[in-house]
């Protein structure tokens, strides 16, 4: 449980800074940065199995049906999540897509509760109702970029509920999803390039930044997959608030994004469920501990 909520606390904190990080992209496509973060991280973790000398069940999982099939899903999943949070972040729509993320832990709870049969105290489900009430405030105030924020939510809730119900190893599932993506990316690289339209390579800055793509998708992505299988879904469902809080804050203080009043009171609200989620979280887990002395 501790090296979950460790995993989970670094996999969401990276993932708040990411619009830092893609904003240094602004002028290169989002269809390509997507593509780029694809092979450039299916090349860091084969290397990575190859160091842990753990090949052997990747291959064994890209054989088995079974595992295939859920991963093509996940993959799908992600890689739509990723070039809907690119393309939000380069034009502009950073608070939109901290939205999405905020929507995100509400859906996981949700699919915690109604498919893994995961039971909510009732603190939990005030803290929820409460921040679910926030959520709503904030979507009415944005329904211009609604669809960016439902897309974002919806893809990666499902996302993570397949990554828990799929019997894999964190880094060998993710080298199974992003074996079955290169296929496409290298497909749709070639006819850009084609096209004269590949950013890579033009400079040395931009294509440093197009390597680093493959860092800043893989650690985080391996962080939430262990989490995942160590944490009940709701509990990591609550904990992603960190992301998109961090991401608020850049649009806010960094890209100069501006906020309206009902966004305002919304993050009060949300804040006041996740603080009652974690008090109960606290004060369940300090009870625990009690009755097994």
């Amino acid at each position: 449980m501790r090296n979950g909520l460790l995993a989970g606390c670094a996999a969401y904190g990276l993932w708040g800074l990411l619009p830092i990080f893609f904003r240094l992209l602004h002028h290169v496509d989002p269809a390509e940065i997507v593509t780029q973060r694809i092979i450039w991280s299916l090349l860091l973790i084969l290397m990575l199995l190859a160091v842990r000398r753990s090949l052997t069940p990747l291959w064994t999982a890209v054989r088995d049906k079974r595992l295939v099939l859920p991963l093509a899903g996940s993959a799908a999943l992600i890689a739509l999540n990723w070039l809907t949070y690119v393309w939000a972040v380069n034009d502009g729509h950073v608070v939109a897509a901290s939205l999405g993320y905020f929507l995100n832990p509400l859906v996981v709870v949700a699919l915690g509760v109604v498919v893994l049969k995961e039971k909510l105290r009732r603190g939990q489900i005030a803290a929820i109702g409460i921040a679910a009430i926030g959520v709503v405030i904030l979507a009415i105030s944005a329904l211009t970029t609604l669809w960016i924020s439902l897309t974002l939510a919806f893809t990666f809730a499902f996302y993570g509920l397949l990554r828990k119900v799929t019997p894999v190893a964190p880094m060998v599932g993710l080298g199974v999803e992003t074996l079955l993506l290169a296929p496409f990316a290298i497909a749709y690289l070639a006819w850009l390039s084609m096209q004269g339209g590949v950013s890579f390579g033009q400079d040395g800055a931009t294509t440093a930044l197009l390597v680093i793509c493959g860092v800043v998708t893989t650690i985080p992505l391996v962080l939430f997959a262990t989490a995942a299988q160590r944490l009940p879904m709701s509990m990591l469902g609550l904990m992603q608030y960190l992301a998109p809080t961090l991401q608020f804050l850049c649009g806010i203080l960094l890209f100069g994004e501006r906020l309206t009043t009902g966004q305002m009171a919304s993050f009060g609200l949300i804040w006041t469920g996740l603080i009652l989620f974690v008090a109960d979280s606290l004060a369940t887990a300090r009870r625990n501990r009690i009755a097994a002395v």
